[in-house]
This record gives C-alpha cells, structure tokens and sequence, in this order.
C-alpha cells in the first residue's frame, strides 16, 4: 500500500501570495571572492567546541599518500567517539540556546497548518477499501480497510471523514503502537495477498534499515512467527496467497537473493530462487497488476542506463515450476514488464537494430505473447514522438497508463487495451488515440496513488508543486473525465525552460529585492529529480521574506544524459551548476549577497559541501542533513555497505583517472585551509545505514582543523543518537527538526526581525 504520500496538507489563504519562477542559468563555475568572518552579528557559546583527538593514519593509492587522523571515527563502536557525539550535541544546544522561544513560535506555526485530521481517500481494491489515517495527537498512520457496500453509502461516508470510526472497520497496521513498543518505526514495503487475507510487511525498529519481515493474519490480527526473516527488501505473492517470494541483503546491504516462504508448510528454511553473484547488481521482485507473474529484476543501484539489467519472470499461478529469463544480459538495455491477458507489454530501450547507438535510444514500448517473450524479435512495437519520451507505465484490465516526458515536462496519458496491430508491427503512440491526462500545470510533481486495482479504470495521482497543496485527482480511463476527489485552494503556476532549471518561490507580499534571504536546495545525484512538492512548513519562511529556490542540477533527473554529465567523471559539472545557481539569485537581487543559505541531504550534501569548499563566501549559512562528506575514503573501502554500489554513479576509485575525479571535489579532502566557511548546520544518525555517523562528524572536526577558527565555532554537529538515515518518521517531531533547521538559519543570518 502506498503510504503517507497521498496525504494532503490544511488549505492556506497565504498561497495566493506566492509566486513562482523558473529560469535559465548560464553553466558557468564561479570566482571565489574576498574571505570575511560571518560570525560577528550573533552571539556565539562561551564554552568552545569540543576537540576531538587525532590518531596518525596514513592512506595511499596510486602513488598518493596522505594523512587521515580522524579515521579513527570509522568505529562508531569506540567510546571516545560516542562521548565525542555526545560533546558535539551539548555544544549545538548550547548554540542554539538563544533560538529556544524562536523554535517554539516555528513549531507552532507548522503545526498549526497540519490539517486537525490527516487522511487519505479510501482506494477500492476488490471489495475492500484501504485508506489510511493518523489519529489525533498520533505521530503515525494507521492502515485501515472496510468492505464497500453500496447499501450502506460507505464510499461517501469514508470520503467525508478523516476517521471512520463507525460500522466494520478493520485496523491492518498501526505504526503507533510499534513505535510506543520499540521507540522508532519505520515501515518498508506492504503488500495485501491476492485473496486479502494476509499483510506482508517490513519493519525497522533501529534505525539501521535492517528490515524483519513479518506477515499478520488479517483473520485474527496475529503474527505468522515463522514468516519472521531479518534484512528483508521486496515482497511479491504467489496468486495461491500461500507463497510469498522476498529478497535478502547480504553483508553490505545489497539486495542479493530471491527466496520463497510457504504459510502453514512445516518446513524449517525458505526456498531460494535466484542469487545475484556480481556484487554491482541489486535484485528486486514485483508482482504484475494482474498478479499473474512476477518479475525477477537484476540491476545496478542507479537509474542511469549505462548498467547491465536483465528481467526473469514466475508464472504466479505456478510459482514452483522456476524463473524463465526474459533475455540475454546487453549493456545498457533495461526491461520492464506488465501483463495483460496472455500479452507481455516490454518498455525497453533494447536496440531495434544491430546498428543502433543505444546512447540515443529512448523507451519504446514492445508487445508479444506471453510463449514469444524470449524470441529475438519483438512482434509490436510502440514508439514514442519526436517531443516525448516513455518513462514508465502501469497497465489496468482496459487500459494502458504511460507516464512520460513532453516537450521536457511530466505528463500521464492512457490508451485503451488491447491494441491491435492487424499487419503493422510499428506504431507511434499518436495512432492509439491516447487521452493524456489533464493538469493544471507544466510543474506539477505528479505522484501516482496505489492503484491497486487491475479492474478499476480509474487512474488516482497526487499533483503538487512548491506553491500548490497536494490535489488528488481519479481519472476516469474509460470515460476520459477527471474528478478531485480532495481539493485544497490552487493557482496556476507560469513556467520556461532552461539548461540549469531553477525554481524560485516567494511571497510578493513579504519579499524585498536585494534584501531577502534565501535559501537553495539541491541534491543532483543518482538521476533523481529533486522534490519541489507542496510543503507547507515553508511558510514560516516565505512569510518572513525569505526566497526558497530549487537548482535542478545536472546528476539529477528529467533525461538520461543530464544525469550522465553529472556524475562520474562529470560529477563536478552539479557542482558547478550549483554554484552558479546561487551566483544567479544574488546578481539578480533575489537575495542579498549575505543572506543566502544552502540546504542538501545525504548526497545533496556533497554537492553543498563541495560548492562550500570552491566559493566559500557564496553562502552565509548551510544546512548539511545525514551527508555524504567523505567520498574518497568511503569509496576507497569496498567493505562498507553500498560502496560498491556506488561505482557507477561517483566512480571507482580503484581506476587513478576516476580516484583523481573523485580526490578534486571530496568535500572531507578539500576544506580550504584558513578559510573563512559558513556557519553550518551538520546533523547525522548513528544507526544509519547508508551514510554512515562519522562522516558528518570527520568533516566537521576537520573543519574546526583547517578552517578559520573563529568562523568554524559556528560550525555545529547534531546527532541522532537512536535514529537512522531518514531521522524520525512522525508528523510532529518533523515539524520540531524544520523549526530547529529554520531557527538556525534565521539565527546564522543575522536578522533580528526574524527572531520573533
């Protein structure tokens, strides 16, 4: 089931004040400028920061050798380091003591704006309605269903109340409770069996993404205990509801195996399938919408095409008869399948011929029957237009949903199902007669809902943007209407194109040309688009005046080649364009030259922290979350979880032309010495999994090291001490870390006005 993410936020009269534009900015690295000291216009601790001790390490590769003597941090384990976190945190408290009555207006703010009953519209899954909803007070949802009756008009009851407490509800998952039991909770992946008797579910109770899979029986609400597996990723059932398939990751997080476990066999150990021996490839299982087959997928960590990836399928209604692979493993070519009565639909980007230059080939779509799928030669094909490209697609019992990308915007259309050829074996998607779905505009962040239901011809998706609440919306694939199923106030949003796309957001009311403060966001890693949805938090800025802005830089997502040209060898190409983003809001007087801020998580925080390192005097202050810091030495220690999976997207520095890309832009490597850096918020997790503590703590005892010392006292580290790498998951302690980040930032900048 999908989870928070088809939450809406409390309609605000103040989004009318908002605007938003998008603009070009020019590829060009920036000149660094004068060093001054930026902490003369707030008060600073008495006490000094902590010194952690140093211990000589040395590193060498190709020829280079060089000094580490905070390696010792690596062992989150050693006392010194837990009491070095523990330092670190009660000198960010004592920083920060002075924001206390600042934080708590903040926080009160934000939770103003949370809508008293947060809730999702049911979604109808066979007879069941799934919706979820988070109790009043609660941090966290509760996952509910009730059976639909027309009789008793629930569908228009459920629609109107947040609750539903009333008739036969039946609680499926309460995050709550877990979370009272063990202290955290994050929930992984849920999937309801075929016949919606059993909840298979993953759980994190540390922190550390080590998820144990259990399966409830919805029947009495108990725990099948032999379901209990540790380091669980995916799940797909079998049509029976007897046999589930799951994955396991081994030593280093990577996703490896697929095993099955039968409910109510006797036997002692689950039944392998498939083992993914090359340790630069993940594996993941899906089930196809009409649950007929599921589908074995072998692949490297990030979406770039530039990997090899192969597909095998189970017949789900045989599950026990094996895997049939799709195709022969070709570089670069990815394949991902759907199913539709005896019809495999492929989007691939498989050349059509053997002269073809896979760098130039988009997503096509291919149709054959279910017996021809390992032929050599796709029977139909479905091409995309000159000004549009295939990005995913999700198939119903009558129709065929494809999101794709027109004239470099998203969009959704459908067409109706099954498609007949007759003797042509190409089509272009105009011939299908498509209805591509209605917007209210070209920057809409669409997220699709679960769409469960294979029969239904509704299609539901979430539209958002920065200046936009969350406006779910069904689409009626057999009647090509739309309806909003939960409305809040919008506006229309104008748009251009650039080659560095940056979003800015504003209030005309509040904001002052030349004098504002502002702050830039960024991420530009793993061809992930960065999230500009609505956020209603962020009006505790723009109503001070503050400018919010997006820098879509390359690395990120929205074409294969501008993640191509940032990362790997073009890895400093995002930092670059970063730069001259934040360069672009202070020439053009949307900032003031020293008043803006930059924020990043995990590996946006590379990217700040390396745009930090080449122009420190661009940024007043900078907010570094769970960031990835120390790139060469993690990548240098194939031990460590996901570093190999992280060769193809920052480089193998085991290559010297890749380690020497890599050593340039290291934000660990490249502090500038006696530089004057902005005052920065670092926050860490100590059970994180992905970027590990120490990290954050190594760049911020070199900091204090090598940078100036005054400036650097303004350099604060905050760690998580129970939590893992996406910190705490509850509404209201969310809204608590913003106001403490938003606090910061108010504080670091120097404005007094803000501090109310």
């Amino acid at each position: 089931m999908a989870l928070l993410s088809l939450l809406v936020s409390k309609p605000s009269l103040k989004t009318s004040l908002l605007s938003l534009t998008s603009h070009l900015i020019p590829i060009i690295p920036s000149s660094p400028l004068s060093s001054h000291c930026t902490t003369s216009t707030f008060p600073l601790p008495s006490q000094s920061p902590p010194v952690p001790k140093k211990l000589p390490f040395n590193i060498s590769a190709h020829a280079k050798t060089w000094q580490d003597p905070y390696h010792w941090m690596r062992n989150a384990k050693d006392p010194d380091f837990v009491d070095y976190l523990n330092q670190e945190n009660s000198y960010a408290q004592a920083f920060m003591a002075d924001t206390q009555n600042l934080q708590k207006i903040l926080l009160e703010e934000m939770k103003n704006r949370l809508p008293a009953q947060i809730s999702t519209p049911p979604e109808r899954w066979g007879h069941w309605l799934y919706y979820q909803y988070i109790p009043e007070g609660k941090e966290y949802p509760v996952l509910c269903r009730r059976l639909e009756t027309e009789e008793s008009g629930l569908l228009k009851t459920l629609l109107n109340s947040a609750k539903g407490h009333f008739g036969m509800e039946q609680v499926l998952l309460d995050w709550n409770q877990i979370a009272e039991q063990y202290g955290y909770v994050h929930v992984g992946t849920c999937r309801v069996s075929p016949d919606h008797n059993f909840l298979a579910y993953t759980l994190d109770i540390t922190g550390n993404e080590q998820f144990l899979l259990q399966v409830k029986d919805l029947s009495n609400g108990y725990i099948i205990s032999r379901s209990q597996v540790d380091g669980v990723v995916s799940l797909a059932w079998a049509q029976d509801s007897t046999i589930l398939f799951y994955t396991v990751s081994d030593e280093n997080q990577r996703p490896y195996r697929v095993l099955f476990t039968k409910l109510g066999s006797d036997e002692i150990d689950d039944v392998p399938v498939f083992t993914e021996s090359n340790s630069s490839f993940c594996v993941d299982i899906t089930s196809t919408k009409d649950g007929k087959f599921i589908t074995v997928n072998s692949n490297s960590r990030t979406s770039s095409e530039e990997g090899i990836y192969f597909v095998y399928v189970i017949d789900a209604t045989n599950p026990l008869d094996g895997l049939q692979r799709v195709r022969e493993r070709v570089s670069g070519v990815r394949y991902f399948l759907e199913h539709h009565y005896g019809v495999f639909y492929i989007l691939t980007n498989a050349p059509l011929s053997e002269s073809e230059d896979l760098s130039d080939r988009n997503y096509y779509l291919a149709q054959c029957q279910v017996e021809d799928i390992q032929s050599s030669d796709w029977q139909n094909i479905i091409l995309p237009s000159e000004d549009m490209s295939f990005q995913d697609m999700d198939i119903f019992n009558g129709h065929l949903v494809l999101s794709v990308n027109k004239k470099s915007f998203p969009a959704l259309c459908s067409v109706n199902l099954p498609i007949k050829f007759n003797s042509v074996k190409q089509l272009e998607i105009e011939n299908l007669d498509p209805w591509f779905f209605p917007l209210p505009s070209n920057q809409c962040n669409i997220v699709p809902g679960s769409n469960h239901d294979f029969m239904n011809p509704v299609y539901r998706v979430v539209l958002s943007s920065p200046v936009m609440p969350g406006v779910i919306v069904d689409y009626n694939m057999s009647e090509r209407i739309f309806s909003i199923v939960q409305q809040e106030k919008v506006r229309d949003i104008s748009s251009d194109c650039g080659s560095v796309p940056l979003t800015i957001l504003y209030s005309q009311k509040a904001w002052q040309r030349g004098q504002a403060p502002g702050l830039l966001e960024g991420y530009g890693a793993y061809g992930e688009v960065l999230d500009k949805s609505w956020c209603s938090d962020r009006l505790s800025l723009l109503d001070r005046g503050w400018v919010l802005a997006f820098a879509d830089v390359r690395g990120g997502g929205g074409h294969s080649l501008w993640h191509k040209h940032g990362s790997g060898l073009n890895k400093c190409n995002s930092i670059h364009d970063f730069i001259s983003c934040g360069d672009y809001l202070v020439s053009e007087g949307y900032v003031h030259k020293d008043r803006l801020g930059a924020i990043g998580f995990s590996a946006g925080g590379l990217l700040v922290g390396a745009a930090i390192n080449m122009n420190p005097n661009l940024f007043r202050a900078a907010i570094l979350k769970v960031p990835f810091l120390d790139v060469c030495n993690t990548l240098l220690d194939p031990s460590l979880p996901l570093t190999l999976l992280d060769y193809e997207e920052f480089g193998n520095p085991q290559i010297h032309s890749q380690f020497e890309s890599i050593l340039s832009y290291s934000p660990y490597d490249n502090i500038p010495r006696d530089a004057c850096l902005p005052s920065m918020l670092v926050t860490a997790s100590f059970h994180d999994s992905r970027v590990g503590v120490w990290e954050a703590a190594k760049w911020v005892a070199r900091t204090r090291d090598i940078a100036c010392s005054h400036c650097s006292r303004s350099v604060i580290l905050k760690t998580n001490m129970t939590g893992g790498h996406f910190g705490e998951g509850g509404c209201y302690s969310q809204c608590e870390e913003t106001a403490y980040d938003y606090a910061f930032l108010m504080k670091t900048m120097g404005n007094v006005n803000d501090n109310k």
